[in-house]
Order: C-alpha cells, then sequence, then structure tokens
C-alpha cells in the first residue's frame, strides 16, 4: 500500500497575516502577498498554505477562491504554538543599506528575539526604513519557519541606549580592542542578555569608554580578526545559540 502523502505538504508557501488565526476563520490576501501566492507560487482551489499571526502561532489553511487580486483562504487546523525564543537583543549600529539587510535576515533566522538598530558618531547611515526592514525581517522568519517575528524598533543613538538600559539585561560589546573570549562569556550568562555590535568604522574612543563603564557592559572578543559589522552581528548571533540558545 503506497504511504499517504505528507500534510501540510513540506512544500506548501508560508505567509505571516496580521490577523489573530483559529479554526474555521477565513483570511482574505491581497497585494504583494496575493500574488506571491497566485502568480509566483501558483497556488490552485484546494491547496495548503501555511499561515502564521505572531501570536498564536502556526496554522495550515486551505485555499477557497483565488480571483485577480484577491486569495481567499480557510483555516483549517492549528499546527504549532507560538514558538519561545532565547530572551536575546540584538544592537548593531546602522550599515550601509544592503549590509545592514543582510544583519536583518540573519538574525531573524538566528532566532533573536528582538533588534535595536543603534545610530553611531561613525556611521554611513542615520536612518532606517522600517517598513522594509519589517518586511525583511519577515520574509527571513517565513523562509526559517520562525513562528514569532523579532521585536523591530527604530534606531536611538548609542547615548540614549545606554542612558536607558534596563538592569539586569547583560550588555555583550563586541570590542575590536578585545575582552572575554565570546564563547565563555555567553556560556557562563543565564538571563537576559543583548548583544552591542559596531559600525564599518568602529566606535570612537569616547563611545567605546562609555560602553565599557556602563555597569551592565561585558566587553567580548570575536577571534583574532577584524571583522566587518555584519559579519560581527551575524557571529556573535551564531555563537551565543551555540552556547546559550536554542540551538
Amino acid at each position: 500500500m503506497p504511504a499517504l502523502p505528507a500534510w501540510p505538504p513540506k512544500s506548501a508557501p508560508r505567509l505571516f497575516v496580521p490577523d489573530e488565526l483559529g479554526t474555521g476563520r477565513i483570511v482574505a490576501l491581497d497585494g504583494p502577498q496575493a500574488h506571491y501566492l497566485g502568480k509566483v507560487m501558483r497556488v490552485r482551489e484546494g491547496d495548503t498554505v501555511i499561515l502564521c499571526d505572531d501570536l498564536t502561532g502556526e496554522w495550515a489553511a486551505q485555499v477557497s477562491n483565488i480571483g485577480k487580486r484577491e486569495v481567499v483562504l480557510e483555516v483549517i487546523e492549528r499546527l504549532r504554538l507560538r514558538e519561545s525564543v532565547p530572551d536575546l537583543w540584538l544592537c548593531p549600529a546602522l550599515l550601509k543599506k544592503d549590509r545592514f539587510d543582510l544583519v536583518l535576515e540573519k538574525a531573524t533566522e538566528l532566532g533573536v528575539a528582538s533588534i535595536q538598530p543603534l545610530i553611531t558618531r561613525r556611521c554611513v547611515a542615520d536612518k532606517l526604513n522600517m517598513g522594509r526592514a519589517r518586511t525583511i525581517a519577515t520574509e527571513a522568519a517565513e523562509q526559517c519557519a520562525r513562528t514569532a517575528l523579532p521585536a523591530l524598533v527604530g534606531p536611538v543613538k548609542l547615548d540614549a541606549l545606554l542612558a536607558e538600559w534596563p538592569e539586569g539585561r547583560a550588555l555583550f560589546f563586541a570590542d575590536e580592542n578585545g575582552g572575554e573570549p565570546a564563547a565563555a562569556a555567553f556560556a557562563a550568562q543565564t538571563g537576559p542578555a543583548a548583544i552591542l555590535t559596531g559600525p564599518e568604522g568602529g566606535f570612537d574612543d569616547a563611545e567605546r569608554a562609555a560602553i565599557r563603564a556602563h555597569p551592565c557592559a561585558r566587553p567580548i572578543a570575536l577571534g583574532p580578526r577584524i571583522l566587518r559589522g555584519e559579519t560581527a552581528a551575524i557571529a556573535a548571533l551564531a555563537v551565543w545559540m551555540a552556547q546559550a540558545g536554542d540551538w
């Protein structure tokens, strides 16, 4: 007897939607999401689509109607509850657009809970298109099968971040001048934490001194080489997840 095909199929498209999901609910998608399902994935009536709402988890839905500008789905059943991710923030200094896009994408894939962009004196960029940034993070979450989107807030200046830093959250500072080896520091951490990485030109002396003077700061080293801003952020997150995260 032939084996039954897996359901839902692994090839089913995945999308985050803004409204809370539940069994039997009708979801009408338009705009880019309808174009993606109808024109790119070429779904047909009866096909399965995986939906997430960043509230209740992951759901299987069935396409009930395909229009010129809209795709209508019926939610069938919940597949997974919304996941719990490690309480880790990433605080990366803004980089050139394509390089910061990479940070947003890979930080989401690696499982970070929150992303707080920073503006420092040597930042090449001082603005971030938040709509575009959220789209990048959402698409990365869809690709890697996350059921929880990372929190993403607008850029703040470094001095404001330090002044408002929450007591009890360790601030691991990736300092090109050196510090405790990252793997050992992360393995010893048991509470909430964050990783701070710099811009293309690095932190200046005054910024470095201010960070090191903060009571929650813990300077760390990411090896013997000076890393690009995007490499430092991605590498630090990978080491964290291997030592203290959910890997």
